[in-house]
C-alpha cells in the first residue's frame, strides 16, 4: 500500500528531526529570556531616572497601548497607557531620588509575552531628605510590539511612604 509507506516516510522524518526543531525552540526560549533580561536593566534605568524627575526613559519602555496595566507601590491600579503615564508623573514630581535595583529574578519568556517576578532592593531619598527602604516584591509584564520588548504591566507590594499617593 503506498499511502502507508508514505505514513511511514514522513514518521520516519518527523522522528529524525524532532530534536532538531526542539533545540531550535530551546534556543529562542533562551534568546528571548536574554532579550526580556536587557529590557529588564532598561527599565530599572528608567525607573531610577523617574526618580530625579526625569520621566522621558519611562515613557519609552512602556507600551502605549489601552491594555496596559499598572498596580504600583503607592496601592493604586491604573488601566491604559493614560492612568499609567499619569501615575509616572505624579511619582516623577515627587523626584523621590535614591535607587533600586532588581534581585532573584525569574523569567518567563515566550515569542511575544513575558513575565519577570522578582524583588527589588534600595531606597528613596525625598526632597526632605528622609531616607526610606525600598523592599518589596514586583511581577513585569513585556510584549513584544514591531519587535521591540515594551512593558505591558508592572505588579508591586507597597510602600507606606507611598500608600495614600493615587488612590
Amino acid at each position: 500500500m503506498p499511502g502507508l509507506k508514505h505514513l511511514a516516510v514522513i514518521v520516519l522524518a518527523l522522528t529524525i528531526n524532532l530534536p532538531a526543531l526542539a533545540g531550535s525552540d530551546m534556543e529562542d526560549k533562551k534568546e528571548s529570556e536574554m532579550e526580556v533580561k536587557q529590557v529588564v536593566a532598561v527599565f530599572y534605568k528608567a525607573l531610577n531616572a523617574m526618580f530625579t524627575g526625569d520621566l522621558d526613559p519611562m515613557k519609552e519602555i512602556w507600551s502605549h497601548a489601552d491594555d496596559v496595566t499598572y498596580m504600583g507601590p503607592d496601592g493604586s491600579f491604573q488601566v491604559g497607557w493614560d492612568q499609567v503615564l499619569a501615575n509616572w508623573q505624579w511619582q516623577a514630581d515627587k523626584k523621590l531620588g535614591g535607587k533600586v535595583k532588581p534581585g532573584e529574578m525569574t523569567i518567563t519568556a515566550g515569542q511575544d509575552i513575558a513575565i519577570v517576578n522578582h524583588y527589588v532592593t534600595g531606597e528613596n531619598t525625598p526632597a526632605d531628605g528622609k531616607s526610606e527602604k525600598v523592599s518589596l516584591r514586583a511581577t513585569l509584564l513585556f510584549r513584544k510590539e514591531d519587535g521591540k520588548w515594551k512593558m505591558l504591566g508592572l505588579h508591586s507590594d507597597t510602600l507606606p511612604f507611598l500608600e495614600k499617593g493615587m488612590r
